[in-house]
């Protein structure tokens, strides 16, 4: 806090000084993708049970016992869920395991991208 006071007691004039003020050349990262632009949606359906969609996430999907359970009731009470965010092509592997036991999944571009 004493740092802060005293950046503060100094700021107006440093502010206001018209001189030039160097800047060390530094190497700066650039976040250009924030968000990877796709979604894995799992849907809902009648004949997979809470069991075997739950093991398939945690199997296929890498997700952990709590997580797979969560995911699973999100996509019994809402109808869907995008169980997983990633590009195209590492999601892509992943719907087809998910489909290949069954259980409906689709990868879906995420709206406004």
């Amino acid at each position: 806090m004493r740092n802060f006071v005293k950046m503060m007691q100094r700021m107006p004039y440093s502010l206001h000084d018209p001189r030039p003020v160097e800047i060390e050349d530094q190497d700066i990262d650039v976040l250009t993708d924030t968000e990877d632009p796709f979604h894995l949606i799992v849907w809902n359906d009648e004949v997979n049970t809470f069991e075997w969609v739950i093991e398939t996430l945690m199997e296929v999907c890498g997700h952990s016992q709590e997580q797979a359970e969560q995911c699973a009731m999100l996509i019994h009470t809402k109808g869907s869920y995008a169980v997983k965010r990633g590009s195209y092509d590492v999601l892509k592997p992943l719907c087809d395991a998910i489909t290949d036991r069954g259980i409906g999944a689709t990868v879906e571009i995420l709206s406004g991208t």
